[in-house]
């Protein structure tokens, strides 16, 4: 590996360890049906989130609530000296990117095949804290 791409690589690790995320790869949902939950929680509160899954009546509900545990978790991996109730979490980011497809035939009439495609995705999810940032921002500020 050539020295700007490892000074590339190791800038990236480092910028990661800041943020607090979680993803979910080869989900066997549409991506489609998956961005229509990803939008019900985009930008609320981990637990208005929380909330919003227990009670939303999609397949994908359950995935996505999944992998908001997972961030969570993750946040707290990061974060052992604050508690999860004074840090104000909200989901910054989730995005839903499409992932493999299977591609199967279906038999038609007359000889023919209709394409049959299984289309799954990844979830990448992103927490943030609103109280670290007004924390940040006052001390810059003085």
């Amino acid at each position: 590996m050539g020295s700007r791409k490892r000074l590339a690589a190791e800038e990236r690790k480092e910028a990661l360890k800041n943020v607090n995320f979680a993803k979910l790869n080869n989900c066997p949902t549409s991506p489609r049906k998956m961005r229509l939950v990803a939008d019900l929680v985009r930008g609320k509160s981990v637990n208005t989130a929380l909330q919003i899954l227990r009670f939303t009546n999609k397949d994908a509900a359950p995935r996505i609530e999944k992998v908001l545990l997972s961030a969570l978790s993750n946040w707290q991996a990061k974060n052992t000296d604050q508690r999860l109730e004074d840090s104000d979490l909200f989901i910054k980011e989730i995005y839903v990117d499409s992932a493999r497809m299977n591609k199967r035939l279906r038999p038609a009439p007359q000889g023919r095949g209709y394409r049959i495609r299984k289309r799954s995705n990844h979830v990448t999810l992103i927490i943030d804290s609103k109280v670290a940032k007004t924390e940040n921002t006052n001390t810059e500020n003085n």
